[in-house]
């Protein structure tokens, strides 16, 4: 097996620099969720392919962690033999170390790869943590890929809203009044953002991979390689912009000497503050100066994204009326593939946001399950199946999850129930109305409060924010019980996505995307916020209990699909507007 092979290679290496063990994280420099192929040492290395985790190699002992999200697909895709396979908040990292090493050891890691926060976790441990000038597993990776070299291009302000100088300027005046002279981004999304560019290096997101530095007076620096970087391009940018190789970040770093520079500690890899220090900079702790107001779309970037969700809504309907048959006829793969076929067909679709997650039966209850050749299995008549994806327009960027029932028949009432209960929650969540300030942690409860009233609960976030056109998975806020302390804002996009997963048997997931605007709660003159729901899709009634639903609930439901007829049905052929018009019909009164 080639991983029992690689870890004996990777040992060797170690042993070879007087290492007693090495950090994996699944990140690239940029500390993303998608890498390059060029980046992904931790596939590599373990064969486990998720967005998140973490792998620690010692001499005698070897462990991958991740999120709850990816546990049975952590055990399916690694080696028990070679590998301990742990829940990455449950059994964190730090502590496992800990418990397997003695103070003395020396475990190494590539600062290009972790943040200082995370690094944090493990010095606080008691441990001896090494940085390594170049990574032992890309010593013994012989056949690692080159890294990517496509185009950055323009992202035109019909799209974009707000020019660069503006943002630019912005940023300066938050530097200025934080006393800081620089910021470093090396978040690809923010730099994206920050300069109205968009790329393709990595799959899925349209990101062009580079760091920059932002400076106090408007100006920026951007790193990336020359060959990235065409005529128009540079003459897009402008002359307050220059370009460098990344080479040449050392530096510029070095120039700064003096100077208090902002690096983001969770989200930035910790070589920036360690080679600021070094050069006689001051390196402060602050977030990435692009992430809140990059979440907060602009007028332009609203309607941006309520126009792609139109579009993407003509594909999504279709692809459901297609799934609504009796034969069995589909595979996980070939509906994946049918789906994917006719957004390509929409207006400005510029691919998927992520791998589909078309999972059938037991499948679905693996959240993030990816179907591949060795796990394409029929969708069969008498199962629910869920159905996770989302894409990629000039104007903006789709999630969708919905779960149906397959084939005729009435399904089981414990999955009726269960389906009755996400929808419950993910009505509470669409229909909240709540002051200013609050966070994602303290509206989380309200889609999990049908299912935790059965002691019954879900191992992932309700929701999380997405970009313009940039990261189907985009920071500072999300809604979940481990949310960070940041308020939600009028301009956000997050989704509502809550769950239910029974191991070995179904998974239930109903995902819409939600836009945050002011409410009008009348009261005593606080400001309050609501959402807007973007997605257009029906939920599938089959698998509703509607004795679990209250009148309010049916009221909700009821208008939502009176909405999707309405604004989706116009833009289908006959025989889909007609099952559109069936799958939308209000519930029966009475019941």
């Amino acid at each position: 097996m080639a991983q029992a092979s690689r870890l004996v290679d990777l040992r060797k290496e170690l042993a070879r620099r007087g290492l007693d063990g090495f950090l994996i994280p699944r990140a690239d420099e940029h500390l993303g969720e998608y890498v390059p192929e060029s980046a992904a040492r931790l596939a590599w290395l373990t064969g486990f392919t998720g967005s998140a985790g973490l792998a620690v190699v010692l001499a005698d002992r070897a462990a991958v962690f991740s999120d709850g999200r990816y546990v049975l697909q952590l055990q399916a895709e690694t080696d028990p033999a070679l590998w301990e396979r742990r829940h990455i908040i449950e059994q964190p990292p730090a502590s496992w170390l800990a418990a397997g090493t003695t103070a003395e050891a020396r475990i190494g890691y590539d600062p290009w790869l972790i943040s200082e926060e995370a690094l944090a976790k493990f010095t606080e441990a008691g441990r001896t943590l090494v940085a390594v000038a170049d990574n032992p597993v890309d010593a013994i990776w012989t056949d690692r890929p080159a890294p990517p070299l496509a185009p950055a291009l323009p992202h035109a302000l019909a799209y974009a809203g707000l020019e660069s100088a503006c943002k630019r300027a912005d940023l300066g005046a938050a530097l200025l009044a934080a006393r800081q002279d620089a910021a470093v981004i090396s978040d690809p999304a923010s730099i994206a953002w920050l300069l109205n560019i968009r790329g393709s290096d990595v799959a899925f997101t349209p990101f062009a991979l580079g760091f920059a530095i932002a400076h106090q007076d408007g100006r920026a620096e951007l790193f990336m390689d020359p060959a990235k970087l065409p005529d128009a391009t540079r003459a897009w940018l402008g002359n307050d912009i220059s370009c460098a190789p990344r080479a040449a970040l050392a530096g510029a770093l070095a120039a700064l000497s003096g100077k208090r520079v902002r690096v983001d500690p969770a989200g930035s890899p910790v070589w920036f503050a360690q080679t600021l220090r070094a050069a006689g900079a001051e390196s402060g702790a602050g977030s990435d100066p692009c992430l809140l107001a990059k979440a907060c779309k602009n007028a332009t970037e609203q309607q941006g994204a309520r126009a792609a969700h139109g579009r993407d809504a003509i594909a999504v309907c279709r692809f459901l009326h297609r799934m609504d048959r009796p034969d069995g006829a589909e595979t996980e793969a070939s509906a994946a593939a049918a789906l994917l076929a006719l957004r390509a067909g929409l207006p400005d679709f510029r691919g998927e946001s992520f791998p589909a997650i078309s999972a059938a039966g037991p499948h679905g209850a693996i959240m993030h399950y990816r179907v591949g050749p060795a796990t394409d299995r029929a969708i069969r008549p008498g199962e629910p199946y869920l159905i996770d994806s989302g894409a990629q327009f000039l104007d903006g960027t789709t999630d969708v999850t919905r779960t149906i029932w397959i084939g005729a028949g009435t399904p089981p009432a414990e999955l009726r129930d269960r389906f009755t209960r996400v929808l419950k929650g993910h009505i509470a969540m669409a229909t909240l109305i709540f002051p200013e300030g609050a966070t994602g942690v303290h509206l989380d409860g309200f889609a999990l409060h049908a299912l935790w009233q059965v002691g019954l609960d879900y191992d992932h976030g309700t929701g999380h924010g997405v970009g313009s056109y940039l990261s189907v998975h985009e920071g500072p806020v999300s809604l979940s019980r481990l949310a960070r302390p940041v308020p939600l804002a009028a301009g956000m996009i997050l989704s509502n996505e809550p769950g239910f997963y029974l191991p070995g048997q179904y998974g239930i997931r109903l995902e819409n995307l939600l836009l945050v605007r002011p409410a009008d709660a009348g009261g005593g003159g606080k400001p309050f916020l609501r959402f807007e729901t973007l997605t257009l899709a029906p939920f599938d009634r089959r698998l509703i209990d509607q004795a679990l639903l209250d009148r309010h609930e049916i009221a909700w439901l009821d208008a939502y699909h009176a909405r999707v007829l309405a604004e989706v049905g116009p833009n289908l052929d006959a025989d889909t507007a007609a099952w559109l018009q069936s799958a939308c019909a209000a519930l029966p009164p009475g019941v």
